[in-house]
């Protein structure tokens, strides 16, 4: 009879030249699929442009069953909200819960002139909470509400970006990452869909604006891999079209849109950049867009936050010595200097301790 201290001993014997940190990877994986994943993606655009829809087609759920469609004029008084859409997903194991953060009455009023600022404002509320979490004495289960994405849907109707477009992606270009989106393709031609693309893709360089960028490929990368990053740094904007009916021709069902002239499949290549804009987001990038934002984004925000903090206690400790005029007698060196450095450590530590408790 086989027993245990048999298995264990074959277990041990097996691969002893195998040190075993080649499995690190897989107690990662084992580690964070149990966790779980987050993902923030922020929605901006005119009213009209299908946002919702291309929402709902993306991640295979209804987030908006409830939504009211408000007419011109209810549209025109309103003025631009933050709406924040939870739900969590399953896929073979792995939980994904994902916040849509909706921004309905944007570009909607006759003076949208800073219409952008509720979300500049959120974006920075995002970061301040996570900042004051990682700052406080109990990091366990920090939530990350950071806003890892912003798809910024751009009008087909247009010449290409208009004042609107260009002022609120250079307000949220350093800030988030920015993938624009040209909506509503089923509208244009091919040629016009190309040339709107290659217009978009002009201005975005002349006005400065920084969109995502793609991480370069390793040089020991597979060629397919490689091509498939070139398709997607070609593609940007993504021109989609977003649909959640079924329609049937020739004996197929598929997501799509009926015309007098034709059908539209939301997920044929060559009506749409859809599934080029889906891999990118869930399958390829989801956590690259996830590390931009923890490494610059929200490191630029932290080390400014630092910063401006620093410059306080300066201040303070500038304030507090000239009250206090320096004696006539000639004091020692060295152990002045160790004082002021202490003063100005403890000053520093009780502003932040004092920042920390007064938000909470």
């Amino acid at each position: 009879m086989y027993s245990e201290s048999n298995k264990q001993s074959d277990f041990l014997d097996q691969d002893k030249e195998y040190v075993g940190f080649a499995t690190l990877p897989n107690q990662v994986h084992r580690k964070t699929v149990k966790k779980g994943f987050t993902f923030t993606l922020i929605v901006a655009g005119e009213s009209g442009l299908g946002k919702s829809t291309l929402i709902n087609s993306l991640f295979l759920t209804d987030l908006y069953k409830d939504r009211k469609v408000l007419n011109a004029e209810e549209r025109i008084s309103r003025t631009v909200a933050i709406i924040k859409h939870t739900v969590g997903i399953e896929e073979k194991g792995v939980k994904l819960r994902l916040t849509i953060i909706d921004t309905p009455g944007f570009g909607d009023a006759v003076n949208n002139t800073e219409s952008w600022r509720h979300i500049d404002d959120y974006i920075d509320q995002q970061f301040e909470q996570y900042f004051r979490d990682e700052s406080g004495l109990n990091r366990r289960n920090i939530q990350d509400n950071r806003v890892h994405c912003c798809l910024y849907f751009i009008s087909p109707f247009g010449h290409g970006l208009r004042p609107l477009d260009v002022d609120c992606m250079r307000a949220l270009h350093e800030k988030v990452n920015i993938i624009p989106v040209l909506a509503k393709a089923d509208s244009l031609t091919p040629a016009e869909v190309c040339r709107k693309k290659m217009k978009i893709r002009e201005e975005i360089k002349q006005f400065g604006i920084n969109i995502y960028q793609f991480p370069e490929c390793d040089s020991d990368e597979d060629e397919d891999f490689k091509t498939q990053e070139q398709i997607l740094k070609n593609s940007i904007p993504f021109a989609v079209i977003g649909s959640n009916v079924q329609v049937e021709s020739k004996g197929r069902k598929f997501r799509g849109r009926v015309y007098p002239w034709g059908v539209v499949e939301v997920e044929n290549p060559a009506h749409s950049d859809f599934l080029l804009l889906r891999n990118m987001l869930v399958r390829t990038h989801m956590q690259d867009l996830k590390d931009v934002t923890r490494e610059i984004h929200y490191e630029n925000y932290r080390a400014q936050c630092i910063q401006n903090m620093t410059r306080m206690v300066v201040l303070e400790r500038k304030r507090r010595w000239a009250d206090f005029p320096l004696p006539l007698a000639v004091a020692d060196t060295e152990k002045e200097r160790l004082i002021y450095e202490k003063d100005e450590e403890v000053c520093f530590s009780s502003f932040i301790h004092s920042f920390i408790h007064s938000s909470t």
